[in-house]
């Protein structure tokens, strides 16, 4: 599996909007400390089930961790924040805006405040998750960092290309590895002031 389908990253919203009137499940998930542990929950089912329906094959197509851990981080968002990268637009084109990515996010300072949400060392620490355990709970500890206002179907993508990784020997090419990409756009975006 690579990037999100647009049939997964609209019933991925879709599922995330879903919570707001399921409560119960928002709260099995978010209580969860591992996406272990997030397997042993009914939501995480509901979860299944809503994502097969809408995007058929997801369960055969993703890993079972990784739909755990999407689920369960993806669960303590609170907002899909969309916003215009400041890295990637072109200001005198009027080709379509891409969207600011997780780890932009992460650098970029909330409006009136100069230091980024995350620091560089949480940041570093974040990219070097030796376990899945680990990377889960730092990733709920960056959304939270985010005041859970975060681009949805970024985080999204990362969580699985992450997996992919984690799973998989890395390949030749270096810059198409999410930590390339994430230290680029982190480090792009952080204020220059910053300590």
């Amino acid at each position: 599996m690579d990037k999100l389908t647009s049939e997964e990253s609209k019933a991925l919203k879709n599922w995330h909007t879903g919570l707001d009137d399921n409560r119960g499940d928002r709260a099995r998930l978010r209580r969860a400390d591992s996406p272990e542990d997030i397997l042993l929950t009914d939501a995480f089912f509901h979860f299944l089930h809503l994502m097969d329906q809408a995007a058929p094959n997801w369960s055969q197509n993703t890993p079972i961790l990784t739909s755990a851990c999407l689920a369960g981080a993806l669960s303590h968002v609170k907002t899909d924040k969309l916003t215009p990268s400041k890295l990637y637009n072109n200001k005198e084109t009027d080709a379509p805006k891409k969207m600011a990515g997780f780890a932009e996010q992460l650098a970029t300072p909330p409006e009136g405040k100069g230091k980024a949400p995350m620091s560089e060392l949480r940041f570093q620490q974040l990219q070097k998750s030796p376990t899945v355990d680990d990377f889960y709970r730092r990733i709920i500890r960056a959304i939270r960092l985010l005041d859970g206002n975060v681009n949805l179907v970024s985080l999204a993508n990362d969580i699985i290309q992450w997996h992919q990784e984690f799973n998989k020997p890395i390949g030749r090419e270096p810059a198409k590895r999410l930590a390339v990409r994430w230290a680029t756009d982190y480090f792009t975006a952080l204020p220059k002031n910053s300590d």
